[in-house]
Formats: C-alpha cells, sequence, structure tokens
C-alpha cells in the first residue's frame, strides 16, 4: 500500500463539465438535488492534509452517502485517492470500474460462497470472524488467488469484528511469505464525542493489536476519528460523512465544505383561518391566521417523516424561503408537507419560487438535529426522484 508524501498532492485535472445532470427535467419533477464536486475534492484534500503522512482512504458506500457513486469517484480519483472503502461486492465493482489501480475493501464481509466473485473483481473483502477467513483461506489455496484481504477486529464496536481475543492466535501467520493480509482495521464506536472513554480504550487495544501484526498496514479512524488526533491515525484513515460535507465534530464548526443541496418548489401557498388544521390526522391547528406555503417535496425523496410539525409532539423542521427560516406544519406526507409562511413577504413565498430543504442558512446536520436523527441518514435518502446536478 503506498503512502503519500509528507503534503497531500495537488494533481492537474483534466479539464470536465461544470455542470452535470440526471433524472428527470426539472419541470417534471418536484425539487433538485445538488452535489458540489468540487466540495468533495476540497474536503478530501483537507482531510489528507490534517493526517499526513498518513494514507487517506475514501468511504464511498451507499451510493457516496447518497451523493453520486460514479461522479464522486471519478473526482476522487483525479485526486489521488488511492484506497476505497464500499458495503458490498456490486458497490465495490463499480468504483473498480471507475478507478482500475485503486485498492478495493468491501466492508460487509465475505459472504459464504462469494471469494471467487471477489477475486473475479479483484476486489478485498473485510473479514470479520473466523469462519471467513476460513472460507478465504481455503479458496486462496486452491486457486493461488494472492489478492489480499483485511482483517477486521472488533475493539468495542460489538456489530463485526474478529474478537480480540482471538488476534494471538492469527497472529503467527503474519510470518509466512503470503500470508495474504493486507490490512488489520477496527471501527470506532464514539469518535464523534471526543471525551468518551471508549475512544482511548480502542486506540490502545488496536495499539496492541499492531504490535501482534508487525509490518501490516492499519487503520482504525473513521471521520470523526481524524480529528481525534496522531494516536488514533496509525496508517491510514477512512473518512466517509465529512467528504460530504457532513460535521466530523459536532460540538463545533464544521471544519468541512458543504456538498449536498435541496430545493423543492412551493406549489401553492394558501390562508389558513385561525384554528383550521393542516395536513393527515389534524395535527397542527393555526393558533393565529396564517399563511400556508404547499411544498413539493415529502418522505418519499428522502425528507423524514419525522420532520412534522405537531401540536403536541414535534415544532416541526425549518427550511429556508428567500431569506426567512420557516418551521414545517402538519404531518410530511408521500409527496407534499407545509410550512408556515405567515412572516416572509407575499412576493418571495409564491407559487412557482423555491424553499431550501438543505442548504444555505440550513444545513444538513441541523435539519438532522431537528428530526431526531443524523445527517448520514438524510444524506443517504434525499431525492431520490428529484432532478440532480453534479457541479464543480
Amino acid at each position: 500500500m503506498a503512502l503519500p508524501e509528507k503534503k497531500s498532492p495537488q494533481p492537474a485535472e483534466a479539464a470536465e463539465p461544470e455542470i452535470t445532470t440526471a433524472g428527470p427535467p426539472e419541470l417534471e419533477t418536484g425539487g433538485v438535488v445538488t452535489i458540489d464536486i468540487g466540495a468533495v475534492q476540497s474536503n478530501y484534500r483537507a482531510l489528507w492534509a490534517r493526517v499526513a503522512p498518513t494514507e487517506c482512504a475514501a468511504v464511498v458506500k451507499a451510493d457516496a452517502y447518497g451523493c453520486g457513486l460514479e461522479p464522486v469517484v471519478r473526482a476522487l480519483a483525479k485526486s489521488a485517492c488511492k484506497t476505497f472503502f464500499v458495503a458490498h461486492l456490486a458497490e465495490a465493482r463499480v468504483v473498480r470500474a471507475l478507478a482500475p489501480e485503486a485498492t478495493v475493501y468491501a466492508l460487509s464481509g465475505l459472504p459464504h460462497g462469494a471469494a471467487a466473485a471477489f477475486a473475479q473483481a479483484n476486489v478485498r473483502p473485510v473479514i470479520g470472524s473466523t469462519h471467513e477467513l476460513a472460507e478465504w483461506d481455503a479458496f486462496c489455496t486452491t486457486s493461488g488467488w494472492r489478492g489480499g484481504a483485511a482483517l477486521h477486529f472488533d475493539t468495542g464496536m460489538n456489530r463485526l469484528g474478529i474478537p480480540v481475543a482471538e488476534a494471538a492466535a492469527l497472529a503467527p501467520r503474519v510470518k509466512a511469505p503470503e500470508h495474504g493480509i493486507a490490512l488489520i482495521m477496527s471501527h470506532l464506536a464514539c469518535a464523534e464525542t471526543p471525551a468518551h472513554p471508549l475512544n482511548n480504550r480502542q486506540i490502545q487495544l488496536f495499539r496492541e493489536l499492531r504490535l501482534m501484526f508487525r509490518g501490516i498496514p492499519a487503520s482504525l479512524a473513521n471521520s470523526s476519528g481524524v480529528f481525534l488526533g496522531g494516536l488514533a491515525h496509525f496508517d491510514m484513515v477512512r473518512p466517509g460523512y465529512a467528504l460530504f460535507g457532513g460535521n466530523p465534530t459536532p460540538a463545533n464548526t464544521n471544519p468541512m465544505l458543504p456538498v449536498l443541496g435541496l430545493k423543492a418548489r412551493i406549489v401553492q401557498v394558501r390562508a389558513v383561518p385561525r384554528g383550521e388544521t393542516v395536513g393527515y390526522g389534524a395535527a397542527w391547528t393555526a393558533s393565529r391566521p396564517a399563511r400556508i406555503a404547499i411544498i413539493s417535496a415529502g418522505y418519499a425523496d428522502g425528507y423524514l417523516r419525522a420532520a412534522s410539525g405537531l401540536d403536541t409532539k414535534s415544532a416541526g423542521a425549518e427550511m429556508v424561503i428567500g431569506e426567512t427560516r420557516c418551521r414545517v406544519v402538519g404531518r410530511v406526507s408521500m409527496d407534499l408537507l407545509a410550512v408556515d409562511v405567515t412572516a416572509v413577504p407575499e412576493h418571495v413565498a409564491r407559487r412557482g419560487e423555491w424553499a431550501t430543504l438543505i442548504g444555505p442558512g440550513i444545513d444538513i446536520d441541523t435539519v438532522a438535529a431537528q428530526c431526531g436523527t443524523i445527517g448520514y441518514e438524510l444524506m443517504c435518502n434525499v431525492g431520490r426522484r428529484f432532478s440532480r446536478t453534479w457541479k464543480r
């Protein structure tokens, strides 16, 4: 595995169109998703500069966190990213076609009977159990495949991973000339909370693992782990969410550039008298005469039903119309939602104008917090039937 030089590179990049689009035309759908590919590249370079000379890989699972696997991988490959992580083999095949020289890992392990398919695609499985390892070893012995794999150890997540207690029995294999272990790794459970005691515990356990597997590259840090300091960096970091503009340091100002934007069309503005209700279940009642904008987006577009503004349970998530933050009222339905625009001038909140659901004035982490979730969930699901635009 090649490591970067001390300074993150600034490679010359071939000229590409400034804007590309996909999905239905803007006039045939309710909204537009915008992905700033240049910001993805800038975020990658900033993260790499923070950890150099440690290698900076890229986690691009779940369609690059909803930002588009193909344009994101192409852009990161042009920014000198050499290693990609995805969840499953199907995603890995796409990355392999886009970045033929890159190293590609599949995080979800080795499904039973899939070893030959991993080899055919030249993808490295991230092996998380001794059963998977035994199957992989058997395949490599009979086929002669030498493409390598990662060993994932569980240092405290209690999800996937070989128990640390089993590491000592596996470590002697690194003395063999063709041991096939390309990487050892683990996953931080609480990196977004720097003071959490589990961080130090996991870092210490992983340091001990690294000593057992001396000479094998080691990787522990995710996006938030990058900001825990050098003790968490080891030989490779694996940012995902931070690449796409999510805040890896929730207690502090976001150091990353925003990447994803979402706007949806106002289809109608209506006057709702005091005492009248809005939406399914009559769950929100106007406490005063109100102007309500109906927005062409709903939970079918990944805008969560938890954003609803209810009389008793929820104040409703916010969005920006003009320069004013406005709250969702009533239940978010499949295709539509309602927003109180009483405070917005009529010429700003009117049919055909746009509401910014995610973007300037209302970032994805803020919206997610108002919905009682995390930005990852929104990002991975937002705007699947909207027009999509990638800009540089």
